[in-house]
């Protein structure tokens, strides 16, 4: 528990809060509590603290949130946050109940990797079961299609008289009847397993990415990520399906992660902006030791991977999903060495204007 005056100046601090962050009460106690948050909220919350007080409209408060808190030693760990307000003596005081959330998100993210693997092999079960299905449906009109084309050039091996190529014809006929069948078929079994439509929504992106990358990191700490979120003002309404995007962003988070392990400089950088074009800009970049030459064309191609134990199918769920919500995703070297990845999303803030 943490309490703040109305400037945002902490006036007390718990012994859970010294063991959550690190500080003791006498090295916080007058100091804004700003410092207990990771940029960008760090710069914000004085603005924020400022609206409600001139405004009198509440965002956060009695509303309980996800968001990230910094640590003394620099680490960032999921909480959970909820602000009460009261007044004592005349002043308006903020009361801040916070739940670290690491142990639980760790479950969620083992839970969230068993159910891949579970997605997984009920995927390879269904591919196996289309197969064959598709084999024993194509079976009959490609085999027709054979005996018709047989047929037909027997026919036509000795000089043919007016019947014989009425029969030759006939049996074209029916051959190309066959080959549409079989085009049917092929098409019918495509839209099958055809990714469906998008449940989309307007949705707040600050708040669906400070979620994501609280998930993302967890079990990191020990790699000493530096992480820096820079979010535009301007993007911060798109018109997505939560749980995909977020599914998104979770996996391009973590191959930034992975791909600094090696690395002696370990930032990862999450920022957007918005687009000329009617879409907003998502970026994760770190700087690791980018992508190989050999797999940079075929990067979000199925079971295309730089890692020894990947399957390769992240980047290509990631490519089909965004591209399910009309956007794009790709990669570039990064400014810093490593690799930015970039993808977009409809701006709702543009489909209003419209």
């Amino acid at each position: 528990m943490v309490v703040i005056d109305e400037r945002g100046l902490i006036l007390s601090f718990s012994a859970a809060a010294e063991k959550m962050f690190g500080y003791i009460e006498a090295e916080v106690v007058s100091e804004n509590v700003s410092m207990l948050m990771p940029s960008p909220y760090r710069e914000e919350h004085d603005s924020y603290l400022e609206n409600y007080r001139d405004t009198g409209v509440r965002k956060i408060i009695g509303i309980g949130r996800v968001v990230t808190a910094r640590h003394r030693d620099g680490f960032t760990f999921p909480i959970e946050l909820s602000v009460g307000e009261a007044r004592v003596d005349g002043s308006r005081i903020f009361t801040g109940f916070i739940r670290d959330l690491t142990e639980r998100q760790q479950t969620e993210l083992r839970l969230q990797d068993l159910q891949s693997e579970l997605a997984h092999v009920g995927r390879v079960s269904e591919i196996g079961t289309l197969a064959s299905s598709l084999a024993h449906e194509l079976n009959q009109p490609l085999t027709a299609v054979t005996n018709y084309c047989e047929t037909a050039r027997d026919l036509l091996s000795e000089q043919p008289d007016a019947e014989t190529l009425g029969i030759v014809r006939e049996a074209l006929d029916d051959a190309a009847k066959e080959a549409v069948r079989a085009g049917q078929i092929v098409r019918r079994l495509r839209d099958f397993i055809a990714y469906g439509e998008t449940e989309r929504r307007v949705e707040h992106l600050p708040r669906l990415i400070n979620e994501a990358n609280a998930l993302a990191l967890v079990g990191s700490r020990e790699h000493g990520i530096e992480v820096e979120v820079k979010l535009d003002r301007s993007a911060s309404r798109v018109i997505v399906d939560r749980i995909q995007i977020q599914q998104v962003l979770v996996n391009l988070i973590r191959n930034a992660i992975d791909a600094m392990l090696d690395s002696r400089i370990r930032a990862l950088t999450i920022r957007t902006r918005t687009e000329s074009n009617g879409f907003v800009r998502v970026s994760v970049c770190d700087t690791g030791g980018g992508i190989n030459e050999e797999i940079a064309g075929q990067l979000f191609q199925p079971f295309v991977t730089s890692k020894e134990s990947g399957m390769g199918i992240g980047l290509s769920i990631c490519r089909t999903i965004v591209e399910a919500h009309g956007g794009r995703i790709w990669f570039e070297p990064g400014r810093r060495g490593g690799t930015e990845f970039h993808f977009t999303l409809p701006d709702a803030g543009a489909d209003d204007a419209g």
